[in-house]
């Protein structure tokens, strides 16, 4: 099973992987949503959708169906 930015969970942490280049819109890219750049779940709106994101330093609000679509690999936190 895949890791995706909607199985983070509030205030984790992690790297992008990969993702479909067809399906992630444009302005995303153009924002920072790049492979080996950090991503942070800040927020998730009351009903589910969309999802509030730090992504190097830019905060962004995506769609959950975007956000099944954007692999990740989860960061460590060292306690």
């Amino acid at each position: 099973m895949r890791t995706t930015i909607f199985s983070l969970k509030k205030g984790e942490k992690a790297i992008i992987k990969d993702f479909d280049i067809d399906i992630v819109p444009l302005k995303l890219l153009e924002m920072g949503c790049l492979p080996g750049n950090t991503v942070e779940l800040l927020q998730i709106a009351p009903f589910g959708d969309p999802l509030y994101l730090n992504i190097n330093g830019s905060h962004l609000a995506i769609r959950v169906e975007t956000a099944r679509e954007i692999e990740v690999e989860p960061l460590k936190e060292d306690f």
